[in-house]
């Protein structure tokens, strides 16, 4: 599995932007308002991601318990699928604030401007957290440091 580019998450979202823009101008007016929900959804889920990438990181650099290969395999499949579900989520949640941003002088579509704002804002915290786990999972080969990241050049003699 190769790491997440991140060019191949702005694409996702940006098709699904223009997918959902196009789709809501045939649609908007049968919808109901746009819920809030997704936002803390989306943070809870960002905080967890963050907390397991940083725990994880600490544990395969020899802090505390080792890990099984097999968590470090599923944690990484976890990142990866987080931070594709994240970016279709925000490319939707941007194509709904493109389409509602122009009438927001009416309330209803000001509410729904502000909540697809902050699901638009989640999805980015979560995919960035997303991202983080999966760089957490590389395991640090020999010619790391006990402070070096992964891939980071060793010291120079």
């Amino acid at each position: 599995m190769t790491p997440t580019r991140v060019w191949t998450l702005v694409i996702i979202a940006a098709v699904c932007a223009i997918i959902s823009w196009l789709l809501l101008r045939q649609v908007y007016s049968v919808l109901p308002a746009l819920p809030w929900t997704g936002v803390p959804a989306l943070l809870l889920l960002a905080v967890g991601e963050a907390w397991s990438g940083r725990s994880l990181r600490g544990r395969l650099r020899g802090r505390g318990k080792p890990v099984h290969p097999i968590a470090v395999a599923r944690m990484a499949a976890l990142a990866k699928a987080t931070s594709l579900a994240a970016a279709c989520v925000g490319g939707f949640a941007a194509g709904f604030l493109l389409y509602v941003a122009p009438s927001l002088d009416k309330a209803a579509y000001r509410a729904d401007a502000y909540a697809s704002a902050g699901t638009f804002v989640s999805a980015v915290v979560l995919t960035l957290a997303a991202l983080y786990l999966e760089n957490g999972c590389r395991v640090p080969t020999q010619k790391d440091g006990p402070g070096q990241p992964p891939d980071a050049p060793g010291p120079s003699r």
